[in-house]
């Protein structure tokens, strides 16, 4: 049950998502403005996580396996 208080919130969170990047997160007003094509810098990470569910997910495919609906779950080891 959601409460007023949690509406507002909710409501909130929402206007102000609505002007970050879905990929980035950073506000578009500034990540789309021309003047600030060189204003941002990345960095690569890899997790190790993702990269065990793409190895399966390409296995999959060599395999002949269509990914379509597919849902991928990563799990840890038990060592």
């Amino acid at each position: 049950m959601w409460l007023p208080e949690d509406r507002w919130w909710a409501m909130a969170l929402m206007e102000a998502e609505s002007g970050l990047c879905g990929d980035c997160g950073h506000p578009l007003a500034e990540s789309t403005h021309a003047d600030n094509e060189f204003a941002y810098d990345a960095s690569i990470t890899k997790c190790h996580g993702c990269l065990a569910g793409a190895r399966r997910v390409a296995t999959f495919q060599e395999d002949g396996g269509k990914t379509e609906g597919l849902k991928i779950s990563v799990f840890r080891r038990e060592t």
